[in-house]
């Protein structure tokens, strides 16, 4: 069981006996996160040093940010854990630069949740691991499956370079929108997903969009009147498995979560009771966490309708098991495919379902 895992040791054993300095690029939640995760398990960390245009006399947790030739000629080898998100292709070519110089490592941290992917997590839950392997239609999701899961125990940036497409890939290959699609975009942010959407069908018969942060809302609603588009319902509401309200925390970005620390109440609603019967062909959700939550609020609509899915399944550690589980459960006649589009870490990553 679990063959194609490569690995034999977690990111953060090899940290604490390699025998090396540590430091993080980067600031920020993310790595806040790392510093946690190195405190658990007794690693040392040295310093931070940040990209030149941000170092300026900042300190980070009582560090004095340096830039990374400061550090260099501070400690001459350590290993460098890579300690924010990027997608720009400049930033990802520079990191792979420092990659030449000094050991980079990629540690794996949810967005949302607690816990970390060890392989002691991995092999506790073997049996789902196994049986998602087994489930993907073609042999680049089962690639990108065994990939991605080597990543998150070793950090390793090789691995995650191997997993990238396209988002044009996705449309044209797998979705392959048809000219009277009713879409759903389930945390739509400003626009963009829509906007992206019309970039591969010429027409369409009906668009909801549901975005819960009010800043986003008004971007999004901005975007609708800007390009003129009709038969669109936008909904400031977040999804649930249930309508009701739940606390939320909203941070103006494609961040904002529902959260039980949040400052105020947001109204939640599911697909089902959304629809209210009504046909959807595509469903888009990407929904900081709240996935799980999302598909269970839509299982009159997958069983009517069998829309075309795409999940982001990356913001829990479990996302990548149990996330195409549940879809299978709900509806067994889908076929499920994996891809992820370009960034570090491993974000970006998409259930299909067809």
């Amino acid at each position: 069981m679990l063959e194609f895992i490569k690995e034999r040791q977690s990111i953060w054993d090899w940290l604490a006996g390699c025998g090396k300095p540590v430091v993080l690029y980067g600031m920020g939640d993310g790595a806040l996160k790392i510093m946690a995760a190195c405190q658990k398990y007794g690693i040392a960390v040295e310093g931070i040093f940040a990209s030149d245009g941000f170092v300026r006399g900042h300190q980070f947790q009582g560090y004095p940010v340096l830039t990374l030739g400061q550090m260099e000629a501070k400690l001459k080898d350590f290993v460098v854990l890579l300690a924010f998100a990027v997608h720009d292709a400049p930033t990802i070519d520079w990191i792979h630069q420092i990659a030449q110089r000094h050991t980079l490592l990629v540690p794996d941290v949810p967005v949302v949740g607690e816990g970390l992917f060890t392989l002691e997590y991995l092999y506790a839950n073997q049996d789902k691991v196994q049986r998602v392997y087994e489930m993907w239609e073609d042999d680049r999701s089962r690639q990108i499956y065994a990939d991605l899961l080597n990543f998150k125990v070793s950090g390793k940036l090789e691995y995650l370079d191997r997993t990238v497409s396209s988002v044009e890939e996705d449309y044209t290959e797998i979705l392959r929108l048809g000219a009277q699609e009713d879409y759903m975009d389930i945390g739509a942010y400003d626009g963009d997903t829509i906007l992206e959407f019309l970039q591969y069908t010429s027409t369409y018969h009906s668009i909801t969009a549901l975005e819960p942060d009010p800043k986003n809302f008004k971007k999004l609603l901005r975007t609708v009147e800007e390009r003129r588009l009709t038969q669109v319902r936008c909904l400031p509401v977040a999804s649930y498995s249930q309508p009701g309200k739940m606390a939320f925390a909203g941070k103006a970005g494609r961040n904002s979560a529902l959260n039980a620390q949040g400052k105020y109440e947001m109204e939640v609603d599911s697909i089902d009771h959304i629809l209210a019967g009504a046909p959807v062909s595509y469903i888009k959700m990407d929904v900081e966490g709240a996935e799980r939550e999302t598909l269970l609020g839509a299982c009159q609509t997958l069983k009517q309708y069998k829309p075309k899915l795409n999940i982001s399944a990356y913001h829990r550690n479990e996302d990548l098991f149990d996330l195409p589980l549940l879809v299978h459960e709900m509806q067994p006649d889908y076929r499920l495919l994996l891809r992820r589009h370009q960034y570090i870490p491993a974000w970006e990553i998409l259930l299909y379902a067809i």
